[in-house]
């Protein structure tokens, strides 16, 4: 499937499957919020803590298949795999962009 996403959050995908996650700040809004496993992240610095960590407990691939546009809200289908439980699975991404940032996500 082709389709295009923001840059941010074609960023973001880049971070989560191994690129250099100082680049949060390129994708990121300074306070933005992330919401994942129940847990909240706010700021560059949880932000990246938050992706350190997961890279370093588990080996997993994270593939957009599906993109809705609605506004400012972009939600983004994906499929996630590795070395973790319940692997693989599907996961639905919502962004809330700022400009051309990500103010808000939340992984479900």
């Amino acid at each position: 499937m082709s389709f295009t996403l923001p840059h941010a959050i074609s960023t973001y995908f880049s971070i989560s499957n191994g690129a250099d996650i100082a680049r949060v700040k390129d994708c990121f809004t300074v306070d933005a919020v992330v919401t994942d496993e129940n847990k909240t992240y706010q700021g560059h610095v949880a932000i990246g803590a938050w992706q350190r960590a997961a890279q370093a407990t588990f080996d997993y691939g994270v593939e957009p298949i599906k993109v809705l546009n609605e506004g400012d809200r972009v939600t983004v289908t994906s499929n996630v795999v590795g070395n973790f439980p319940g692997s693989p699975a599907k996961l639905n991404h919502s962004f809330g962009l700022i400009g051309d940032k990500i103010n808000t996500l939340e992984i479900l």
